[in-house]
């Protein structure tokens, strides 16, 4: 590992472009390793790495392929964003996406491009290993805070390694699928998927940043 935790923290992004490399599974190991040292509520470490690759991740893709293609409808077992949308929050998720499209020179009025971008979250961004990320139905609201640090950590430990990953939420949108295709255990939940693989310095869709509210907006400081 190398550098800094912060510039760990400040190099990490978004990766939606891959070699054609394989990741070793032991490698992959450690990093489901180190994302379980993250804190939990009373240790109980809430969440499930489901870790795919090889022909395992493209039956999944495939199946989802077919789903979608058949007109299964999304089912979303939580809500991700709030309802409606904030205009703030509206704005930032709208900045995102516009700069990705640039990017990927996909115009603002092409639906087209923009639906086949968007279907490449099933196909895991043609990473070579994709992880299903899963959490036991009963646990309360605090076990998806809880799962997210232990994501954070996944995320910081590829990248620490020189792999590229990104969240993908858009997969619970297709929860049941995935259940259904992997044959998941019925008490787990299908919350999101990682992408994870070599990063692909040519790819365009690698080069661009989302920007981070500025401190005074998210932060105060009292009795300094």
């Amino acid at each position: 590992m190398q550098g800094s935790f912060s510039e760990l923290m400040r190099r990490r992004r978004s990766v939606r472009g891959f070699l054609d490399r394989p990741v070793d599974r032991g490698l992959v190991e450690e990093i489901c390793r180190l994302a379980r040292t993250a804190p939990s509520g009373a240790n109980l470490q809430p969440g499930r790495f489901h870790v795919l690759a090889g022909t395992a991740l493209s039956d999944l893709t495939a199946g989802l392929r077919a789903a979608i293609d058949a007109g299964t409808p999304e089912t979303a077992e939580y809500a991700w964003f709030p309802e409606p949308m904030p205009a703030a929050l509206k704005a930032r998720q709208r900045a995102a996406g516009y700069a990705l499209y640039q990017a990927l020179g996909i115009g603002r009025r092409d639906l087209d491009g923009r639906r086949r971008q968007f279907r490449r979250n099933y196909d895991f961004f043609g990473a070579p290993v994709g992880v299903v990320v899963t959490i036991d139905r009963a646990m309360g609201k605090g076990g998806f805070m809880d799962l997210g640090m232990s994501l954070m950590g996944f995320l910081l430990a590829a990248e620490a390694q020189g792999l590229g990953a990104t969240g993908i939420g858009a997969l619970a949108n297709y929860g049941p699928t995935v259940h259904r295709l992997l044959a998941l255990p019925e008490d787990e939940m299908v919350v999101c998927g990682i992408a994870l693989g070599w990063p692909d310095p040519e790819a365009p869709e690698n080069a661009f940043r989302t920007e981070r509210a500025a401190l005074a907006e998210y932060a105060s400081f009292r009795g300094f």
